[in-house]
């Protein structure tokens, strides 16, 4: 079932890959309980919401990538899923988690632990972290997208990308940014979500191509 479910978005993933999935959905379902980690309603559609959502940013990576930072992570996601897809196939990608709110990071931490990811957690604000240097930033429904585009100038290295999942207010957002001309920006539909879109970000050099 997993396996159908992952081919909506032509993702072809090990079986170990399906099988550190659903742990770390079993683990969710569990802790969220708990703590508030994802709405109730979503919960019941979790795969479809948030695994797969987030799966589809897996298309971008490449071997030359080294570091991506997920800002906000909240449950994982997008962090966490490309993660998991990645252990396998880019041993070498060390993903970072951004999140201020501690028990959400005991979470993440417990996630990283049982499935032995190579993911670094941090639990502070964005604004109080140094710059990473990432070679990738992503987030996932936290902010308005010119303080999203402020991250990534200030967190990302010389030809970083960026990769926001967004909604379908995203038009308005990119023409409420003022130095819109600062960036390479394309948009694209979510291949999970019919009001959802992706947007890759890339840094222009001095404001031109």
């Amino acid at each position: 079932l997993m396996k159908e479910k992952l081919n909506l978005i032509n993702l072809d993933v090990s079986r170990e890959t399906i099988d550190n999935l659903n742990v770390y959905v079993d683990i969710l379902r569990s802790w969220n309980t708990t703590i508030n980690l994802v709405s109730k309603r979503s919960i019941k559609d979790v795969w479809k919401r948030h695994v797969l959502d987030s799966a589809q940013l897996f298309k971008f990576v490449t071997h030359d990538m080294k570091k991506w930072l997920d800002i906000g992570s909240g449950a994982g996601f997008p962090g966490l899923v490309i993660a998991i897809l990645a252990k396998g196939r880019f041993p070498n990608l060390q993903v970072t988690l951004i999140e201020s709110d501690k028990r959400k990071c005991v979470f993440l931490n417990e996630v990283v632990r049982e499935l032995d990811l190579n993911v670094k957690t941090i639990s502070k604000r964005i604004q109080d972290c140094p710059p990473h240097d990432a070679d990738v930033i992503s987030a996932r429904a936290l902010t308005q997208l010119e303080n999203l585009l402020s991250y990534f100038t200030f967190h990302g290295s010389y030809n970083c990308k960026g990769l926001f999942l967004k909604g379908k207010k995203i038009k308005n957002e990119i023409e409420s940014v003022k130095n819109i001309d600062m960036y390479k920006i394309k948009l694209s539909s979510s291949e999970v979500d019919r009001t959802g879109y992706i947007i890759e970000v890339g840094k222009k050099e001095n404001g031109s191509e």
